[in-house]
């Protein structure tokens, strides 16, 4: 078909002008348009060597039939007729070609093969199927045997019988055309299901596309994604506006080499080896990594991370690499840092004046009475804490040990005896479950702290009154120890947090109770200190209990059994 329309371009173009061609009038005007070219050829033939045909009324019959129908096919609006109209056309060429045939004996052969076209169509349509396959069959027994019926000499039945192997070709003809187009139009109908799929699936994955684009552009982190061989296959806007930072100016283009990307100390020039997305494209996987983009006041600090992405067989696949703004928050923690030294470094000369005027008291205890010296003893040795604690503001990330046998049980005794007052005034009762002599090789200053640590934060967070336990027992070498309260407790949130830095509970916040946020950080730090390990459980509503062990510490080989608790 496209090669005929290719010959006859004139033609084509001809009857796209006069008359536009879309949808089944295309079709019908595609369908037609091989026998009329046909039949122009075969009167060009008669014109040179038959022209006795044009003589012949049914010759003239059916050019003129032939010339309406091909003008039918063009014109009229099939579309808009009712479905099947347009077979008028095919059956109509059934009488067009019998006439032909019927004018111009010299065409007998030749023109009993035109029959084909109408019987394609009609068998090609798909519309009334076996009515098609009928009337094919019954128009190729009319061409084959009227000129035998109306022969001058009669007919016999071997001339009936004898052009009957046509009529059957036509039928086979037609049951092959009906049933290959039947397959086309399945295939046909299921690649058009097929593509439908197709192309919810594009728009789903195309919306999906733009779902996560804009999610990712939404987001404050920057994103970068590599493939495996580390080229870039997404970036999203934040990390475009971060990377601007570290563009040099003398490059308008720069490879990942030539950004201007420093190490933590913000001078340092990193090796392209060393930058975020070379380690991840290494297989790297890192979390916090700190660098910096660009220099001088337009610097900025970048937490990174990189995870890699793995194939369906485990392979390295790629990575995707996240860059975190840290700028404002390394400026806040150099000031906090500043003003906890400036407050802590205040702190210290009134702490050593009351220290000193402390011991100068100490020093006559005869001018006092025992009360009063054991109430300025547990005095002294909490300024001496608070020192300590004071200390401890500057260096919390180490903490220097001075161990030697210690009797625990002393240092909780002490420890319950400095919270006395506080519990008092919340009405909590203090309770002791330890059995005396407890010995450990400790640091009896810095143990004494976490205990202290522990319980007056136990006794502050009893506002409405309650218990507080503080139990010590011996398990092989290691030394266990729990403070427990039935206080407000802590949500699962604040658990998580409660041994960071500065950290206070929400509940401790609105009811203005004292505190800034050291104590657990620093008890935990004391405890790892000695190699060991401190946890913590609460429930709000309910109470909090606080662990810690410190192993290999106790004198002894055995441990004894934990005791009952006592009053």
């Amino acid at each position: 078909m496209d090669m005929i329309m290719s010959r006859t371009g004139t033609t084509g173009r001809l009857g796209h002008q006069m008359f536009p061609l879309h949808g089944l009038r295309k079709r019908v005007f595609l369908t037609q348009l091989p026998l009329t070219l046909l039949m122009v050829v075969a009167v060009g033939i008669a014109v040179v060597f038959y022209p006795t045909s044009f003589q012949q009324p049914a010759f003239i019959g059916s050019l003129v039939l032939h010339s309406l129908l091909f003008f039918a096919a063009v014109a009229v609006p099939w579309d808009r007729l009712p479905r099947g109209a347009f077979l008028v056309i095919p059956y109509l060429n059934f009488v067009a070609i019998g006439l032909f045939r019927g004018g111009n004996q010299q065409f007998l052969t030749a023109v009993g093969l035109l029959i084909f076209f109408p019987v394609f169509s009609l068998a090609s349509s798909g519309i009334a199927k076996r009515t098609a396959i009928v009337v094919s069959v019954a128009a190729a027994l009319l061409i084959v045997w009227l000129p035998v019926f109306f022969s001058s000499d009669g007919f016999t039945l071997e001339q009936l019988a004898k052009p009957l192997l046509f009529p059957l070709v036509v039928l086979a003809f037609a049951i092959t055309v009906s049933a290959v187009t039947n397959t086309f139009n399945l295939q046909r109908k299921a690649l058009e299901t097929k593509d439908l799929q197709l192309r919810a699936a594009l728009n789903a994955s195309q919306q999906r596309e733009r779902l996560l684009e804009t999610v990712l552009d939404t987001v404050a982190v920057g994103l970068v994604v590599v493939d495996s061989s580390g080229h870039d296959m997404l970036m999203n806007a934040t990390q475009k506006a971060l990377r601007a930072h570290a563009l040099p100016h003398h490059l308008t283009d720069p490879m990942e080499r030539d950004l201007l990307v420093f190490a933590g100390d913000a001078s340092t020039l990193l090796d392209a080896e060393d930058r975020p997305v070379r380690r991840a494209i290494k297989g790297e996987e890192f979390t916090n990594y700190q660098i910096w983009f660009g220099s001088g006041d337009t610097a900025r600090a970048v937490s990174t991370a990189a995870r890699p992405m793995l194939d369906a067989n485990g392979g390295f696949d790629g990575a995707v690499i996240a860059f975190h703004d840290v700028t404002e928050m390394m400026a806040a923690l150099e000031a906090k840092n500043d003003f906890v030294a400036n407050v802590s470094h205040e702190f210290r000369t009134p702490l050593t004046s009351i220290q000193g005027y402390l011991e100068m008291v100490l020093e006559e205890p005869h001018e006092l009475s025992a009360k009063t010296h054991k109430y300025l003893g547990i005095a002294a040795r909490n300024v001496d804490r608070l020192r300590s604690l004071v200390t401890d503001l500057l260096t919390t990330d180490s903490v220097t040990l001075q161990v030697s046998r210690t009797d625990v049980a002393q240092l909780i005794s002490e420890s319950l005896g400095s919270a006395a007052p506080a519990a008092e005034a919340n009405a909590v009762t203090l309770r002791s479950s330890v059995r005396a002599p407890l010995q450990a090789f400790v640091d009896p200053r810095r143990v004494g702290q976490v205990l202290d640590n522990l319980v007056s934060n136990a006794v502050k967070y009893s506002p409405d009154g309650g218990t507080v336990t503080v139990s010590a027992w011996a398990n092989g070498t290691d030394l266990w120890c729990e403070i427990g309260d039935t206080g407000m407790g802590m949500s699962s949130q604040e658990q998580a947090e409660a041994f960071t830095k500065f950290f206070r509970a929400r509940t401790a916040v609105q009811r203005a109770i004292p505190g800034i946020g050291l104590g657990l950080m620093i008890s935990k730090t004391i405890v790892a200190s000695h190699g060991g390990t401190i946890t913590l459980s609460s429930e709000r509503g309910v109470g909090t209990t606080i662990s810690f062990i410190l192993p290999g510490c106790l004198a002894s080989l055995h441990g004894a059994p934990r005791p009952s608790e006592a009053p």
